[in-house]
């Protein structure tokens, strides 16, 4: 049979260890999540710059080629 005090003291380190699991799942979706914003508010608009810029320089330069600059 086991000594109930043992018993109390791994029903303690149990509970211990599935407070520290929840605190660990809590801290992952929090990063996961700053990652996933992160990437929504500077990836995205940085990509979307890629294809916009050139063509604002096109139609820039060509309204100054137009006007005799």
């Amino acid at each position: 049979m086991i000594d109930p005090e043992l018993l109390a003291k791994l029903e303690e380190i149990s509970a211990k260890a599935d407070k520290a699991y929840r605190a660990a799942e809590s801290v992952r979706k929090y990063l996961f999540w700053t990652g996933v914003i992160t990437v929504a508010l500077i990836v995205l608009p940085l990509i979307g710059l890629a294809f916009v810029i050139p063509q604002f320089i096109n139609s820039y330069a060509t309204a100054l080629s137009g006007i005799g600059l």
